[in-house]
């Protein structure tokens, strides 16, 4: 009988070792890409992250550009398919602007046309890694852009419903504007960001949401989700996961600084 639940034990252990899934993955934010404008720190990060081991995919988290144009877009997304691994790209209020020939619809459009394996023209949508969800949520504005985040009720309520999808798997949210503020900084915080930190509270599947936006690297636990903020480059993120599918998985956020 002994033999017996040791072997027992044995097996369970390298059955939970086999299916235990973890992640890795590259967040770079606040680029404000042009020719002239943080090329060689792009170029840097690019061939800094093509070293790096196990990298699922890389995801930029708003204000790509330094302005909204087509010239900018290009360079910037010629630029990115340097990458070797899936690339993600988030809008940030830097971005976009219809009344300069740049819509949201434009800017994801174009995307979806030139980078490889890239199927969302949608602002708002989800992917799958490692056993968990991924949810893009756009705070931005395209009309009128600003510095405050704007997280209309469409959009928080595609999140509210999108999260009960999903009640047994780890959710990770990526957008451009923090909701916990990581510093006083009256022009940059989000228009009742208090309100989507307490929906996010009813869900017990949310284990981190990641932003930008606000230029310093800071992460704070609330409600049970860690709240990443990162800073522009030359910094970036890689972020770890273990056990993406366990009840308590393990997020590990590196702050990188190319020189």
């Amino acid at each position: 009988m002994k033999k017996f639940l040791i072997t027992l034990f044995i097996m369970l252990f390298f059955i939970s070792n086999v299916f235990a899934r973890d992640l890795r993955f590259v967040q770079i934010t606040d680029v404000r890409y042009s020719k002239t404008n943080n090329v060689d720190n792009l170029n840097k990060i690019i061939k800094d992250v093509n070293k790096q081991k196990d990298v699922d995919f890389v995801v930029f988290t708003g204000d790509n550009l330094n302005n909204p144009s087509q010239e900018n877009l290009e360079l910037f997304v010629k630029h990115i398919k340097k990458f070797k691994k899936p690339v993600y790209v988030l809008i940030g209020d830097r971005d976009v602007n219809k009344h300069k020939d740049l819509s949201k619809k434009q800017f994801m459009a174009y995307l979806k046309k030139k980078l490889p394996n890239y199927k969302h023209e949608d602002i708002n949508y989800t992917f799958e890694r490692g056993g968990m969800i991924f949810l893009v949520a756009d705070g931005a504005k395209d009309v009128i852009p600003s510095t405050i985040g704007y997280y209309k009720n469409d959009v928080t309520e595609w999140v509210d419903a999108t999260l009960d999808l999903y009640p047994k798997k780890n959710v990770i949210i990526l957008q451009h504007f923090p909701i916990v503020p990581p510093e006083k900084k009256e022009n940059y915080i989000t228009f009742k960001g208090d309100k989507y930190v307490e929906m996010l509270s009813k869900h017990n599947n949310v284990k981190a949401l990641i932003a930008g936006h606000f230029g310093v690297n800071k992460e704070e636990t609330v409600n049970g989700i860690v709240h990443i903020s990162t800073a522009p480059v030359p910094y970036y993120r890689i972020i770890d996961i273990t056990d993406c599918t366990s009840q308590n998985p393990e997020i590990w956020a590196q702050v990188k600084e190319v020189q």
